[in-house]
């Protein structure tokens, strides 16, 4: 799962949709139908509560929806006037005169609710019961160095996993904490960077999606030859364009809310379209599969929005508390072209509780082909055609 900030809560959308579907072949309160879980940023939150409650599918989505369902932008971020006036200023004071001070501006929000939020949340614990167990094959976060540039997955496993590394990438086996999620979800600018413990020594690790070049190699570093990921960009479709409010110089929302979507939403499709050339080329070279490169097929189903998040976000923008308006107003982060850099900060029950049944609803759009991908079940649909065509096969 990738991260989003708030958009994050189609995820826990599509999952309830999920387990919906496996209520329907009594696998509702099995283990999870996927043994490893990944994620990154907000998707890395995610994550963790699946893996928290891995060994009952339907009580994890249950829980995480709950979480979603409620959620308002002080459980993430400050949002008093006190709390956004005093980040804001220090913001803008060092920036403005860092040169004489020496000081560095750190972050835009205070995200200590965060904090508190996800030790509530996440139970380490319980996920290595679950590793222990069986019921999970693997968990993984990853997260930005500052100090070194490099992207790391964290990673914990039911069986030992050699670690592996590649440009500027590399894994790291550690039991994973509230400190791992914090830094994963760290947005650039918006959120402070957090020290994590790396080969014996500290760095200073940000958001997970930044110079994430290859969001699905986690997965299939820890052994996975099927993928279902959940993206939080929209399935772009002919005529959504012409309701993107035009004319006029951009606004720094509006540019900022470009550069976001290049960090959280486009390494997914990337990715996947490199994974299918692959594919395409080892089933044209099947002697490739299985050497001791470690090449093999690797299928991948992808559940991503059918409607504009950016829209949607438009709608609920005015549920920002007013400080955070206030601070987003002279940047454009209030209009409707904007709106997709607020979307990342709209913790706020109207608009994640939206997300929420657009993810049940597009998940129930494709319950077939989520049936057959993650259980092996064919629809009725497809036994009653092929007796139709067949009436050997008939009963």
């Amino acid at each position: 799962m990738m991260g989003g900030g708030a958009r994050a809560a189609y995820q826990a959308g599509v999952l309830a949709g999920i387990a919906r579907i496996a209520a329907r072949h009594g696998l509702a309160h099995c283990p999870l139908p996927f043994g490893i879980v990944t994620g990154t940023s907000a998707g890395a939150i995610n994550s963790a509560g699946m893996a928290v409650g891995a060994a009952d599918f339907q009580a994890a989505t249950d829980r995480l929806g709950a979480l979603w369902h409620g959620i308002h932008a002080d459980d993430v971020y400050r949002t008093g006037v006190l709390g956004v006036g005093v980040s804001g200023a220090r913001w803008l004071s060092s920036l403005a005169f860092g040169w004489i001070t020496r000081q560095a501006p750190r972050a835009l929000f205070d995200n200590a609710p965060l904090d508190s939020f996800l030790t509530e949340l996440f139970e380490p614990g319980r996920v290595q019961a679950s590793l222990d167990a069986g019921v999970l094959q693997a968990f993984a976060v990853t997260a930005l160095s500052y100090s070194t540039g490099r992207h790391v997955t964290f990673y914990q496993s039911h069986r030992r996993i050699q670690p592996w590394q590649r440009s500027q990438r590399l894994a790291v086996e550690a039991p994973i904490g509230v400190d791992h999620l914090l830094a994963s979800s760290s947005i650039p600018f918006l959120f402070p960077s957090v020290p994590l413990e790396i080969e014996g020594h500290h760095e200073w690790f940000g958001d997970g999606t930044m110079r994430q070049m290859s969001p699905l190699s986690p997965a299939i570093h820890l052994g996975a030859s099927r993928i279902l990921a959940i993206g939080a960009a929209s399935r772009q479709r002919p005529g959504w364009f012409d309701t993107v409010p035009s004319g006029g110089y951009p606004s720094l929302a509006q540019v900022g809310g470009q550069a976001l979507a290049s960090i959280f939403l486009d390494g997914l499709q990337a990715d996947i379209e490199r994974l299918t050339h692959i594919n395409r080329l080892l089933a044209r070279m099947p002697e490739a599969a299985g050497d001791t490169d470690g090449w093999r097929p690797v299928e991948v189903m992808t559940i991503a929005p059918s409607e504009p998040i950016e829209a949607i976000a438009a709608q609920h923008v005015h549920r920002l508390p007013r400080t955070v308006r206030a601070l987003l107003a002279p940047l454009g982060g209030t209009e409707a072209r904007g709106a997709a850099f607020a979307s990342y900060l709209l913790f706020e029950p109207e608009f994640t509780q939206a997300l929420l049944a657009l993810g049940e609803r597009d998940a129930a759009a494709e319950a077939d082909a989520i049936a057959a991908f993650l259980y092996g079940v064919v629809p009725e649909t497809s036994h009653a055609a092929v007796r139709a065509t067949d009436p050997a096969l008939a009963p």
